[in-house]
């Protein structure tokens, strides 16, 4: 039965490799991205390119686009084995290097647009606005042609993003420009794409008892500035490097196997600057001393200060608001055109200008709506990005305004800053209840009920997809429903889209929930996974009273697609060692540990249930198909829900 997840983990292997086989034999023209020559051929000749409109570079973006995707996703789905350390390096180097050309491009496209401003002159007003979008960005950008005060601000149609300029600028040669990607290019790679769980990383119980490195905070990781609008420059080797390094986690184990020798562990520790997953479970206990770095962290991510970036990740993408110099204009002599050209290219338009200490300026006024297909399950953060500290901060914005009715936020700025709207990664957990029922042959459905939403996850076979998400009996994010994708691209999807149920190593700091030992919870999970085909799991209220090292969790035998009733549910405990029975119900009025009547130990959960399940169910559950067990895993792994719930 174990063989099971060696077997998933041999066919998506065989899978990559045919898939790698299948684009070399179509000669498709395209370069791959994972081939340094051919994808450094394709920056240069797109640098060298001049005079690309907006719609070039959005089209030429969503290309740009989909080669990061490809190489974020080798990154967290290919095991250690098949990337190694230089191309874990390669790919990360790829990434920046094409996020900075793009907005590069976007930069040079904007400055072309500027110069032809008069073009885009509006019969009202008599100032240029432009708004250009597609899936992937939204561009809006203002000029100030007549330099009228009482044209101060401005609306950009349906999408409803505005300003109000303070006076000194209404009368200037300035042009403003909000440019929402839908992505984020910004945050540090570490925040864009963690790690994730993989299944060859787990090993021995005796190989785990070695990793005896103690929690720490994890350390400060770096990032890399997001592009100037004024430099449109490559990123600097030792900063591209700095970046890079940052992600050569992503190869690293994220569970309690992490490594095979305790030297091994210490060493991956201090170059990535984490602690490990694989530590003992006396070392992960919640110490008084960890309990007040928390309450420091959460006190310091409210403030007007830098923001925790663990405890909280942008959603709904970025918005670039900027104030630009507003070009000299094309003039028509005779039959030519002509146009001043400048050296410096698109350049800042300075505000607050610099003055004499003590002088203070008004403020930027922006109106924003964040776009519709994300989900904000309390209203959002509000922070600036600090390209020179190289984190989201939220100082420098004041006076924020929710328009709920509207779906409006309005605030001000003592300067452009490029904002985000952030939301706590950790709002949805402790969950509040999940179960994990079988439907059919290679079929399931998981559902995770937190305080807010409702998250129902169909799988069959090799894929899952989104059945439902319901938030106050109201169905959610339509757009992300019934699409069948693997585990990791799910988790990838939930996350930007606002509803992250998805812990990671340091989120019990934030989550406020019972820590257990990882040895006996990944452990669980591959037995749950195991028998998941013919048996239904769900939550137990006694799993917060039964100590770290043990999880206790009900089961019943389920052949059908009928919900379980309450009198059908069993309570289990599992110690990582040993399976057995208990007495009580959920209706119980004390815990304990006392075995069901006529029932023994056993090492595995699989033999405890075989000591009760029919003989269709253990045969359903010897013939599950692999990869069906395989995603079971890999969902539990992501969620946690033995420990998170």
């Amino acid at each position: 039965m174990l063989e099971k997840f060696m077997c998933a983990q041999r066919k998506k292997t065989e899978d990559r490799a045919y898939e790698k086989w299948e684009r070399y034999i179509a000669c498709d023209e395209s370069p791959d991205p994972t081939v340094l020559q051919e994808i450094n051929t394709f920056m240069s000749l797109w640098r060298e390119e001049q005079n690309e409109d907006i719609q070039f570079v959005m089209e030429k973006g969503e290309q740009v686009l989909n080669f990061i995707e490809k190489l974020q996703f080798l990154l967290l789905d290919a095991p250690p084995s098949e990337v190694t350390e230089k191309e874990t390096a390669q790919y990360q180097e790829t990434i920046l290097d094409l996020e900075s050309l793009l907005h590069q491009k976007y930069n040079e496209a904007t400055d072309r647009l500027l110069k032809s401003a008069i073009l885009y002159e509006d019969f009202d007003t008599g100032n240029m606005q432009v708004v250009i979008k597609d899936k992937n960005v939204t561009f809006c950008i203002w000029g100030n042609l007549k330099k009228k005060i009482r044209f101060k601000n401005h609306v950009f149609g349906d999408t409803h993003h505005g300003f109000d300029l303070p006076k000194s600028l209404a009368v200037s040669s300035v042009a403003v420009r909000i440019f929402h990607t839908h992505y984020d290019h910004v945050s540090p790679l570490w925040l864009r794409c963690p790690r994730v769980t993989r299944l060859e990383d787990l090993d021995s119980e005796e190989t785990t008892q070695h990793s005896q490195d103690s929690v720490g905070e994890p350390g400060e990781k770096e990032a890399r500035e997001e592009p100037n609008v004024t430099a449109e420059k490559e990123i600097p080797p030792e900063e591209r490097n700095s970046a890079a390094s940052v992600r050569e986690d992503t190869n690293v184990t994220a569970n309690i196997n992490e490594v095979t020798k305790e030297e091994k562990t210490e060493k991956e520790s201090e170059i990535l600057d984490v602690p490990p997953e694989g530590q003992s479970p006396e070392m992960q206990e919640k110490t008084s001393e960890e309990e007040e770095i928390t309450d420091e962290s959460t006190k310091e991510s409210t403030k007007e200060s830098p923001v925790d970036m663990q405890q909280f990740a942008p959603v709904g993408g970025v918005f670039h608001i900027d104030g630009l110099q507003l070009p000299p204009q094309v003039q028509q002599i005779n039959s030519w055109s002509a146009v001043e050209l400048l050296d410096d290219g698109l350049e800042t338009y300075p505000y607050p200008p610099e003055e004499p200490e003590g002088t203070t300026h008004p403020p930027i006024q922006i109106t924003l709506r964040p776009p519709g297909n994300v989900f904000y399950l309390k209203e959002p953060l509000i922070a600036r990005w600090d390209p020179a500290g190289q984190q989201w901060r939220t100082d420098g914005i004041s006076n924020i305004s929710y328009q709920t009715q509207e779906g409006n936020i309005t605030f001000e700025m003592d300067a452009f800053y490029t904002v985000a709207f952030l939301q706590d990664n950790h709002i949805n957990m402790p969950y509040q209840a999940w179960e994990l029922q079988p439907t059919s042959t290679d079929e399931a459905v998981f559902v995770i009920t937190t305080v807010f939403a409702e998250v129902k996850i169909q799988i069959k076979g090799n894929q899952c997809k989104l059945a439902a998400i319901v938030v106050k009996e109201k169905k959610v994010l339509p757009h992300l429903v019934g699409k069948w994708m693997c585990p990791v691209t799910l988790k990838r999807i939930l996350k930007k889209y606002g509803l992250n149920i998805f812990p990671e190593e340091y989120s019990y700091k934030y989550a406020g929930v019972n820590q257990k030992a990882p040895l006996t919870e990944f452990k669980a999970y591959q037995q749950i996974a195991l028998v998941a085909s013919a048996f239904a799991f769900g939550r137990s209220k006694w799993n917060l009273e039964s100590g770290q090292d043990q999880v206790v969790f009900k089961v019943s035998e389920h052949l059908n697609a009928d919900s379980v009733k309450d009198e059908d549910w069993s309570v289990y405990m599992f110690n990582g060692r040993r399976a057995q029975k208990l007495k009580i119900t959920e209706e119980s009025e004390a815990f304990s540990e006392e075995l069901e009547e006529d029932t023994e130990f056993h090492s595995t959960l699989y033999h405890m249930l075989k000591d009760f399940a029919s003989k269709e169910a253990i045969d359903k559950v010897n013939t599950a198909h692999f990869q069906f067990v395989d995603v079971v895993y890999q969902l539990l792994l992501d969620t946690r829900v033995l420990m998170y719930s």
